[in-house]
């Protein structure tokens, strides 16, 4: 699963390559609670055990793509004929 995070002042974005077992609801709920909190600070972990952490308030949005579709790999995604 991919989420990336826009961070107020600031062009680029923060992406994290979460696992593929991770529950969106309990992450949703995460995010939520990290925000709410006046002082809070969301905290995820990669795949490969990376700890990310940004400062709540200065969350733009967020993007969480649980990859309901396979990826596709290559130049082409049609079929050859």
């Amino acid at each position: 699963m991919d989420v990336r995070i826009g961070v107020t002042q600031s062009p680029r974005e923060i992406e994290v390559d979460l696992g593929d077992n991770t529950d969106v609801e309990a992450l949703f709920e995460q995010v939520n609670k990290a925000i709410e909190s006046e002082s809070g600070m969301l905290w995820l972990t990669d795949r490969r055990g990376r700890r990310v952490g940004v400062v709540a308030a200065k969350v733009a949005y967020i993007e969480i793509d649980a990859g309901s579709e396979p990826r596709r790999v290559g130049f082409g995604a049609g079929t050859v004929g």
